[in-house]
């Protein structure tokens, strides 16, 4: 079966430097594929630095891959023709972490909403653009007669985000990549547009990508995770049992991080503290050996594959070297397990991450 979305044992390299001489591996052999059958919210997560804005600049084919590949319905963005990209275009939606600098500040917010409709060709006349306006931002939360006409200066921080997730459900994306959506926005408006996400995602059928640093908001609206540690997968799997039972040491750190509401009540249970040790890591050991307390004389020697520990769970650890070994081409089996039914992201789930 054909994934929608799919990474294939991608490596991005930058080069930086006189003559380029200096390299940052920001992603390493990674393999991520975006199932078909149904739609979905799948969390990116990771500390500043892992890798996942870079997985997002290359899902959107803004950037090319330095080794591996990037396919859409199971074409090479490298090879798509004219129509080809222009469809990819118009399926694949962004949300930019920072929506002031989407805008141009010498039009009015109506600029960006009216531009993708006219160059995809998607109303027949002035009023049916106009009525898909509207519909679009009632859609996230907006009143039309208090947004169009305005400036962006003139907008909240949270208004504008809408604008623009307005924006993308305009031009009926199959796939929408949020990039840190809510990052810039006040708390009380957080709520508002997480709820757009899952509207966009159970009521439109469209499959989110969700770029976060922050584990309280992709527990909150998502169905699946695969957690970054420098470039690479460190655990992937439903948000279920990655949150509540994470395998990971680094996924564990995270966990242990979140801030309790209350100090006596641990969310991820037991945590060992990780202590941050110096980045002298050999170039193929695993590269969480020096912040590990489990770390083993086979962690310096090599890098752990994905081990397969449950059905829909997966971690990079030698922890658990009698599970199988997951095969690359298997992670999306992994990410949206065949046969279950769909079901609202946050199905008996509390908010803010209380569990």
């Amino acid at each position: 079966m054909t994934a929608l979305l799919e990474l294939r044992n991608v490596t991005k390299v930058y080069s930086s430097g006189m003559f380029g001489r200096a390299t940052v591996t920001a992603l390493a052999d990674v393999s991520l594929a975006i199932g078909d059958e149904r739609p979905t919210i799948i969390a990116i997560a990771g500390e500043s630095g892992s890798g996942k804005t870079t997985l997002w600049r290359l899902l959107l084919g803004v950037i090319s891959p330095t080794k591996g590949q990037i396919l859409y319905n199971g074409i090479d963005l490298t090879n798509m023709g004219r129509d080809q990209r222009r469809e990819f275009r118009r399926e694949v939606q962004p949300i930019f972490q920072d929506p002031f600098e989407v805008y141009n500040p010498f039009y009015p917010v109506d600029h960006v909403l009216a531009m993708p409709v006219r160059k995809f060709h998607l109303a027949e006349s002035k009023r049916d653009e106009r009525r898909m306006i509207l519909d679009a931002l009632e859609m996230v939360g907006l009143r039309p007669d208090e947004t169009l006409g305005r400036y962006p200066h003139q907008l909240s921080g949270g208004q504008r985000q809408r604008v623009m997730v307005a924006r993308s459900l305009l031009l009926k994306p199959r796939v929408i990549l949020a990039d840190e959506p809510v990052s810039m926005v006040d708390a009380s408006l957080r709520a508002t547009i997480l709820d757009s996400i899952r509207k966009m995602n159970r009521e439109l059928g469209i499959t989110v990508v969700y770029i976060t640093h922050d584990l309280t908001t992709a527990y909150q609206v998502c169905e699946n995770i695969v957690v970054l540690y420098r470039g690479s997968i460190a655990e992937a799997g439903s948000i279920e049992r990655v949150i509540k039972d994470p395998k990971h040491p680094y996924t564990r750190l995270l966990v242990h991080s979140i801030p309790q509401p209350n100090p006596k009540r641990k969310w991820g249970g037991d945590v060992p503290m990780v202590v941050a040790g110096e980045i002298g890591t050999p170039q193929d050991a695993c590269k969480f050996v020096d912040r590990c307390p489990f770390a083993m004389p086979m962690c310096r020697e090599s890098a752990p594959p994905l081990y397969r520990i449950t059905r829909d769970q997966v971690a990079s650890c030698f922890l658990y070297r009698d599970a199988p070994v997951l095969q690359q081409d298997a992670i999306g089996d992994v990410l949206a397990p065949a046969g279950e039914p769909s079901t609202p992201a946050t199905n008996g789930r509390k908010a803010h991450g209380e569990v």
